[in-house]
């Protein structure tokens, strides 16, 4: 029997805490609302996606992810392709980049509780590289070796904060090298340096540089950006122009839509999916349409296609 119930998997230490404060508006507004509710905290890395398939097998109809961009990820890979189950995020991170594909900003106001409880909802599509899932986008090049820089190993953040994370920015900028990739099928196909390469199914990263303009969350498409090699002045000036989208109109830019894509690397390179740091030589990226039934905004700035 479908159970109806509401579970919401909270990652306290999302946002520098944001995730532990948001648990008590949270509990308000589900009273409020009457939604019958449960809570699950997370413990440690992976959990969360432990915690989403538990309650998916036992049956419960709303699934709810309380955190930011990679709890999101974690919430919802168990479940791709259950479209029985009506998936809905609560951004409590830092970034926040996946909500606003959404529709809703990064901190919800009054308004934005009373339209997630009335349950919109839009099948969204899902991305799908090297055997994980990516729900707004993955990077290669520049962004890539900053994520690679601000980690001591995979899922290990280096400790410093955001200052740290900022000289990496600066570091990144001035020495990053564009390494040789081979893109294999479609029109595309040959050999180039890209300084970067975002594929995506969202326009926003970092917290505001919409590196893919164009995209839409529900067309089938994967949105591909791929920056050509420049120098240190060409790079300032991109980057410039990346918070606005406006970088795509750049003769150094090659912006298209595909639904997969292949690339190799003479040499292992790391790469993002949503934020979180991979490394390897050959990357396969595909797409599975409408693969997520979630809560979204009608009357924001949401981004698909009907």
């Amino acid at each position: 029997m479908e159970n109806h119930k509401w579970i919401f998997i909270i990652n306290p230490i999302a946002g520098n805490g944001y995730g532990e404060e948001i648990k008590s508006i949270l509990e308000k507004k589900v009273a409020e609302y009457n939604i019958p509710a449960e809570y699950v905290t997370t413990e440690r890395k992976g959990h969360a996606g432990e915690l989403s398939k538990k309650y998916a097998d036992l049956g419960y109809k709303y699934i709810i992810a309380v955190g930011g961009d990679g709890t999101v990820n974690e919430v919802f890979t168990p479940i791709i392709n259950r479209k029985d189950i009506i998936s809905g995020a609560i951004p409590a991170g830092t970034g926040n980049d996946f909500i606003q594909l959404l529709g809703f900003p990064n901190r919800f106001t009054e308004e934005n509780w009373k339209t997630f409880f009335d349950l919109n909802t839009k099948l969204m599509d899902v991305g799908h590289c090297n055997g994980n899932y990516f729900l707004n986008g993955m990077g290669l090049g520049f962004d890539a070796q900053v994520a690679a820089e601000n980690y001591a190993e995979p899922g290990v953040v280096k400790e410093g904060g955001k200052n740290k994370y900022i000289w990496h920015i600066v570091k990144t900028l001035l020495f990053f090298k564009e390494i040789k990739m081979k893109i294999v099928g479609g029109e595309n196909a040959g050999e180039t340096d890209c300084f970067i390469n975002t594929i995506s199914i969202g326009r926003r990263f970092a917290g505001g540089f919409y590196l893919t303009p164009k995209a839409l969350a529900d067309d089938g498409l994967l949105d591909v950006c791929m920056i050509k090699k420049l120098n240190l002045l060409q790079r300032l000036k991109i980057l410039m122009q990346v918070p606005k989208g406006t970088h795509i109109h750049d003769p150094k830019v090659n912006y298209y839509q595909t639904p997969n894509l292949q690339v190799s690397f003479d040499k292992e390179v790391p790469y993002h999916l949503d934020g979180e740091l991979f490394f390897a030589t050959e990357i396969d990226v595909s797409l599975l349409p409408k693969a997520l039934n979630f809560i979204y905004n009608p009357n924001g700035e949401h981004f698909f296609k009907d």
